[in-house]
């Protein structure tokens, strides 16, 4: 599959906005010295809406979309529950975690553990948490990533790893926090609307398919001929049941899960952490679980 000219160009011109963008937000103004404040916390000034989007942002990467929507597909809508789950985690941890974060001053987690435990438990907690992400999160994101630019471009995929690496590094390195929340907004906007706009297309065409009209009449013909894929809750005799196994995993596991994601990974809480303040910091918190209501439709 090759994208067409238009694709192309419309790919050029998005590309070029966000590094211009990033660029942008992230200028020098009055000669000022920018301090490691300004760089990792956004100057400690980021608004409610773009702390909200930005942990979408954050959250929602090539792996998770491809993945996702892959386990979607084989278990159906059970998968959701990681995305239901993580809203409600979501304000567990603005309510009761990010208020000590910020009036502690923290930075990092592993500078919260030193305050909490001492000096070794915060090397240890940075070395891992370092390794993890450049050996394990980062590859996997651009391994799956060159997956998708390579299904609609037709390129080399050591090509597309190194283009997604080198796009990514051109506008977070030299903008810093700040850069990196302001573009995600521009991303965040247009993949809600894009999976918006998708979802209502497919159930628009399942529906001319079956003789029907409407997005209603599309959902309606899934949910007679699926309903297994409609199951929240796997039972076990569910052929997917060891992928999602039922209650135990909403009350157990996936609560751990949820709670060490949202609350003590640096990558997504660091852009909570850049709030102007502990409410302002919630009200982003709060967004940002109305969004992942959303992701299961997206």
């Amino acid at each position: 599959m090759n994208l067409a000219t238009i694709d192309l160009v419309i790919l050029a011109v998005y590309a070029v906005f966000i590094f211009a963008l990033a660029q942008f937000v992230s200028r020098d103004k009055g000669g000022e010295k920018k301090t490691s404040t300004d760089y990792f916390l956004a100057s400690k000034n980021l608004p409610w809406w773009a702390i909200g989007a930005s942990l979408i942002a954050a959250n929602i990467s090539a792996e998770q979309i491809i993945g996702m929507s892959g386990s979607g597909y084989v278990i159906g809508l059970g998968i959701a529950s990681y995305e239901w789950m993580a809203a409600l985690t979501l304000l567990i941890v603005g309510k009761f975690f990010l208020p000590i974060f910020l009036r502690n001053e923290i930075v990092t987690m592993p500078q919260f553990l030193q305050q909490r435990y001492g000096p070794t438990i915060r090397n240890v907690m940075a070395v891992f948490w370092l390794l993890l992400y450049v050996f394990v999160n980062v590859t996997s994101i651009l391994w799956l990533g060159s997956i998708a630019v390579t299904t609609v471009t037709g390129i080399d995929q050591n090509l597309a790893i190194l283009c997604i690496a080198v796009f990514a590094l051109a506008y977070q390195l030299w903008g810093g926090l700040k850069a990196v929340a302001l573009t995600d907004i521009v991303q965040v906007a247009l993949l809600v609307a894009g999976g918006l706009i998708i979802g209502f297309i497919a159930l628009n065409h399942i529906a001319d398919q079956t003789g029907g009209a409407g997005v209603i009449d599309g959902f309606t013909t899934l949910l007679d001929r699926f309903p297994e894929k409609f199951d929240m809750i796997l039972s076990p005799d569910n052929p997917n049941y060891q992928q999602l196994p039922g209650i135990a995993v909403l009350l157990g596991g996936l609560w751990v899960m949820n709670i060490s994601y949202w609350g003590f990974n640096q990558y997504i809480i660091q852009r909570a952490l850049a709030a102007k303040s502990t409410p302002e910091a919630q009200k982003g918190i709060a967004f940002a679980a109305y969004l992942k209501l959303l992701m299961p439709v997206i």
